[in-house]
């Protein structure tokens, strides 16, 4: 039985990428519902994010969305979603799906999802929360993003313990098992802090 009840996932809302990077998402889907694990997503019904969302519900998991209304309006919602939360801005989005998981995982992505994880590193950097964030390198996408983050150590912008706020893991199974072994996180997002 995981600590985990929700997991955040950030990854791309694009379809017309490798067939790896889309079976992995049905994949992630699939096995949170069997496991019990809710989805905190963005909400959206396209690319990757649709179909995690599609696997979970089709598992009879809980999925929770959040959007913008801006995005909700340009007819991007997911209309089977649990429940869908529409925001005013980009950054009441991001608050609530970390206040929201007990865990992240960030499947491929680009330019949003980069920056859904940084805000979130950045956030357990600066003591906000303690909650397991995990990079999924499906197929080594992530190959050139752990380059850079190696470099900025080795140039003395970040400290060597930077490496410990994120786990890398190379599969959906091998999230799966992190997220059986890790322990419920202990502080909860205080969103006056942000």
């Amino acid at each position: 039985m995981s600590n985990i009840r929700r997991l955040c996932v950030y990854c791309g809302s694009s379809g017309a990428v490798d067939r790896q990077y889309r079976e992995a998402a049905s994949e992630l889907g699939s096995r949170l519902a069997r496991a019990g694990i809710g989805l905190v997503y963005g909400g959206g019904r396209v690319g990757l994010m649709g179909l995690v969302a599609d696997a979970v519900l089709a598992g009879d998991g809980e999925v929770i969305g959040i959007i913008p209304s801006r995005l909700r309006d340009a007819e991007l919602a997911h209309p089977g979603a649990t429940e869908l939360i529409v925001v005013e801005t980009m950054h009441d989005r991001k608050r609530l799906m970390a206040e929201k998981a007990d865990a992240f995982a960030i499947l491929p992505g680009g330019i949003g999802t980069l920056d859904e994880m940084f805000e979130t590193v950045s956030w357990k950097q600066l003591g906000l929360h303690d909650k397991p964030i995990l990079l999924v390198d499906i197929g080594g996408y992530w190959a050139p993003l752990r380059a850079l983050l190696d470099h900025i150590v080795a140039e003395g912008f970040a400290r060597p313990q930077t490496h410990a706020l994120l786990q890398i893991v190379p599969t959906v199974a091998a999230v799966m098992t992190v997220l059986a072994e890790v322990p419920r996180p202990t502080r909860q997002m205080d969103s006056r802090s942000l």
